[in-house]
């Protein structure tokens, strides 16, 4: 990716190192996708993670869409 700006670097990366990432790396239905957790059992879709375009194209996996899931101690990048 590449920034142009104006502004010093310091000032566009300011304060990066103190966000938190609390996405996590779960597969759905063969689709790899990247979810934020909203409570034990619901998870919001951040992005997918896939090489098939079709999956890109289904609304069942579009990112903000709220999912169903169970999750397992091995999804969460172990």
């Amino acid at each position: 990716m590449i920034h142009y700006s104006i502004l010093p670097l310091e000032t566009v990366y300011e304060g990066i190192e103190a966000m938190k990432s609390s996405t996590v790396d779960i597969v759905m239905n063969g689709v790899r996708m990247q979810v934020e957790p909203v409570n034990a059992q619901q998870a919001k879709i951040v992005r997918l993670i896939s090489c098939n375009p079709q999956d890109f194209l289904n609304p069942q996996y579009a990112p903000g869409r709220m999912i169903e899931f169970q999750p397992m101690a091995w999804e969460a990048g172990e």
